[in-house]
């Protein structure tokens, strides 16, 4: 059998890529961009967004891991029930279960959410991952990091349950390549929850600086982030950070009862990615 995989030049994707590789199975993946395929991965050129992908990207395969795409998933879902795909492993978000009064707003939640909804009325079984905070969300601080030792921002006593991508993808393999994960929403987060100061420490110490949480009031964070993101996203950023100071992220065990492994801890993922704030 061969693996379909979207979104296969994000963070995730790679690693889903990888493990299933290193388990010795057959890959393909769609990209717009062929120039950052894998090294010896069957290629497929073309937006899965728009639905033009040609009828051999789905030759041989029954199971797709589908990636929550800003341009939307319909037109994609239409062309998988032509090719009776039969199981598609769903990227979602946390959020998208609405446990909380934020994610009502939530540019997340709403936009998950949204995919999901079109898998169902797809009628195309699935299977639907929900991870918290990604680990990769602190690559935000990079910058900051490798110019300087103070990173700035709003709630430092906030404590997020950071998640790592290959855990995610660990779990998204298991549920493509076993039985029995059909019908079945993954809620997941990382092994602990940190306040930003401790996860600024924990990069720290996996780059060898010493670093200063800098916290500035929300309201400045949100004028000068005006000028790179959109503010829809800046307030489902606060809502979240302001919200997790009296409430830290809820820890689930699903990585282990999934795959049998223990979640990784933030710091292997901060020595992991220790170049990227060198």
């Amino acid at each position: 059998m061969t693996y379909l995989i979207t979104g296969a030049t994000g963070a995730v994707g790679r690693a889903v890529i990888a493990q299933l590789r290193a388990a010795g199975r057959e890959v393909r993946i769609v990209t717009r961009n062929t120039s950052v395929s894998p090294v010896g991965v069957e290629t497929v050129h073309g937006d899965f967004t728009r639905g033009d992908l040609p009828s051999a990207a789905f030759a041989g395969v029954d199971r797709v891991f589908l990636f929550p795409a800003q341009g939307g998933v319909d037109a994609f879902l239409k062309q998988a029930k032509q090719a009776r795909i039969g199981q598609l492993v769903v990227l979602s978000s946390l959020a998208a279960a609405m446990e909380h009064e934020r994610d009502r707003s939530s540019a997340s939640a709403l936009h998950h959410l949204g995919v999901e909804k079109a898998v169902l009325a797809s009628g195309i079984p699935a299977t639907f991952l929900r991870p918290g905070s990604f680990a990769n969300n602190l690559l935000f601080w990079a910058h900051s990091i490798r110019t300087g030792d103070v990173v700035y921002g709003p709630y430092a006593k906030s404590s997020q349950a950071p998640i790592h991508e290959g855990d995610i993808a660990a779990v998204a393999v298991a549920a493509l390549t076993q039985d029995g994960h059909l019908g079945k929403i993954y809620p997941m987060t990382g092994p602990q929850a940190l306040t930003r100061i401790e996860q600024l420490d924990t990069i720290a110490a996996a780059v060898g600086k010493k670093l200063r949480f800098q916290e500035v009031p929300p309201e400045a964070f949100a004028q000068e982030m005006g000028k790179y993101m959109p503010q829809p996203i800046i307030r489902m950023l606060l809502d979240y950070w302001s919200d997790t100071v009296a409430m830290p992220d809820v820890v689930l065990p699903t990585v282990e009862q999934v795959t049998g492994q223990k979640a990784r801890p933030l710091a292997q993922w901060a020595r992991e990615h220790a170049p990227d704030f060198a």
